[in-house]
């Protein structure tokens, strides 16, 4: 049983406890055995406090290994400045600016980022600002096609900047994915929130990407029409969804951010219909929660293990939500092995698997996300951070797969030596 200690999380511990204990009862020896060395070692030894000393284990112990201090995948900010004024953007309205900055993730930094950084194979390059700003965005794509490194723009990019240069660079040195944000079927429409857009730019920018993809013969970047749901763009999405499929692109509907950011901007109006296209049953993200009893980008937290999010300056903010503070600099602080190996960073962790309670130094204190996970008692599971993402789950399952192969090893020997002794 005290090999239960490989597995992850609380629920499969427990679960091979429960069927160590089902083997160790065909053989009193073995149990007898058993039951002495828990005696000796903690003085008690039913099932029940068995699984106590499970579950009092710190279940975030497991994750502090290469797997989630060396991610292969991380988000990397090229730009905090945006050209649209978005009403209900924080970095429209300024607060990014006095948070975390307004600036431009330059060549030689990025470079620098992943000489000291090689295991990291897959980067996000988009979340508070729009990365078609950065002028050194084509050399940062060919640099990284260079060394073979995914690029992706999945948080998304208004794309209503962008020279044909860049476009170009975009396909020539496999940018994997582009989201674009737009949010309507026309001018009149898009730029209600989209505010100093211009809808036939961006589609004619979408077309040069497609035709250079044709030039190229290249798949990529797939690209995505995010479809952000108001009350004032409902009855276009019909009609973006035909554009979207006519334009080779993924067509998603997104809930609003509602009140996230700061005053709710035009809600929705017609909620069966936004339940239907959002694929969800819900209208709004407060109709998410009270469905789902989490909050509806609660995933975001996941990106302090698989994907965590580096500002343009270096500063390490975990995920795309936080603007509040930071868990140290990978250009100052020694890296971002060191960032995420600090104390700061795994109190967090724990408080977010609902190992410990909310710490004052944490980002997380201030955020809704976190608010929820405590209102609904939704906490970060460790099965939800084994996946795709970065190189996280493969480590993982890796470990995993050798510790089950390892129990069954023990079994077996169990079951010959218990053969053995009928002979």
């Amino acid at each position: 049983m005290f090999h239960a200690n490989f597995t992850i999380g609380v629920e499969q511990k427990t679960a091979l406890l429960d069927r160590a204990q089902r083997i160790i009862t065909r053989h009193r020896p073995g149990r007898v055995a058993n039951n002495l060395f828990f005696r000796l070692r903690h003085g008690m030894i039913t099932p029940e406090v068995i699984k106590t000393l499970t579950r009092g284990d710190r279940i975030t112990q497991h994750y502090d290994c290469n797997a989630f201090v060396r991610p292969s995948s991380v988000a990397l900010d090229l730009s905090t400045a945006c050209q649209l004024k978005c009403p209900s953007c924080p970095t429209a309205t300024g607060v990014i600016a006095k948070s975390i900055g307004t600036g431009i993730l330059p060549l030689a930094n990025f470079e620098k980022f992943l000489q000291e950084h090689p295991w990291v194979s897959d980067i996000e390059l988009s979340n508070w600002g729009e990365v078609f700003l950065n002028k050194d965005l084509e050399s940062i794509l060919r640099h990284a096609h260079e060394r073979h490194v995914a690029l992706r723009i999945d948080n998304g990019a208004n794309l209503d900047r962008a020279s044909d240069r860049v476009l170009e660079a975009v396909v020539k040195y496999n940018l994997r994915s582009l989201t674009c944000s737009i949010d309507g079927a026309s001018q009149e429409v898009y730029s209600i929130y989209r505010v100093k857009g211009n809808f036939d730019r961006v589609i004619e920018h979408i077309r040069r990407i497609n035709a250079f993809k044709k030039q190229y013969r290249s798949e990529y970047p797939a690209l995505r029409w995010q479809y952000v749901a108001f009350g004032h763009n409902e009855h276009e999405i019909a009609r973006a969804r035909a554009m979207a499929g006519e334009l080779g692109m993924e067509f998603y509907v997104k809930l609003s951010w509602d009140d996230l950011y700061g005053e709710t901007f035009s809600p929705v109006k017609d909620r069966e219909l936004i339940r239907k296209e959002s694929g969800l049953g819900v209208a709004d993200r407060r109709e998410y929660e009270e469905k789902f009893n989490r909050n509806y980008i609660a995933p975001s937290c996941h990106q302090l293990w698989q994907r965590p999010h580096i500002n343009f300056d270096g500063r390490v903010l975990g995920c795309s939500i936080n603007h509040w503070d930071d868990f140290g600099n990978v250009f100052t602080n020694g890296g971002l092995e060191v960032c995420l190996k600090g104390e700061k960073m795994q109190r967090t962790k724990d408080m977010l698997m609902g190992v410990t309670e909310a710490h004052t130094d944490s980002p997380c204190v201030k955020c809704q996300i976190y608010a929820s996970m405590v209102k609904n008692n939704a906490w970060i599971r460790p099965q939800e951070l084994v996946g795709p993402s970065g190189g996280s789950g493969r480590n993982t399952s890796s470990l995993l797969s050798r510790s089950i192969r390892r129990v069954g090893r023990l079994y077996r020997r169990g079951r010959r030596f218990q053969r053995q002794g009928r002979k």
